[in-house]
């Protein structure tokens, strides 16, 4: 995102004090992750994508999305985004998104139905995968 900014810097629409707001979607992105990190270590169950899952994690932040750890660093990027000012970083965000949410996040999903079966299937279908 940084070197799109300074590399090609298309439209620069959010300047100074404006792009300011941006340490809003970052903030709450910091709390959101850490939050749901925290809860992972709360239960005993590792944090690494690679890593076996050890336990279905379905409450607090995990009862409203299955991905708030995911969610959060999505917010950080926007944060990241609108504090630069301009429009050519929105492509690190699109590209984090999408490769998240098809490589990421199906590798995990695809884990946890393996691990958990019925139970990880029935938090899919009544949980949001991002919000």
């Amino acid at each position: 995102m940084l070197a799109l900014h300074w590399l090609w810097p298309i439209a620069h629409p959010l300047r100074l004090p404006l792009n300011l707001i941006g340490l809003i979607p970052l903030g709450l992105g910091l709390v959101l992750s850490a939050m749901a990190e925290r809860q992972f270590k709360s239960v005993g169950t590792n944090v690494n994508t690679f890593d076996a899952p050890t336990r279905l994690v379905t409450e607090g932040l995990f009862k409203y999305s299955r991905n708030p750890m995911y969610l959060g660093l999505v917010l950080i990027l926007v944060g990241v985004w609108i504090l630069l000012g301009s429009v050519t970083p929105l492509v690190g965000v699109v590209g984090f998104i999408l490769v998240t949410d098809r490589w990421y996040i199906a590798y995990e999903e695809q884990r946890l139905n393996e691990t958990f079966g019925q139970a990880y299937e029935a938090y899919r279908v009544r949980t949001r995968r991002w919000f």
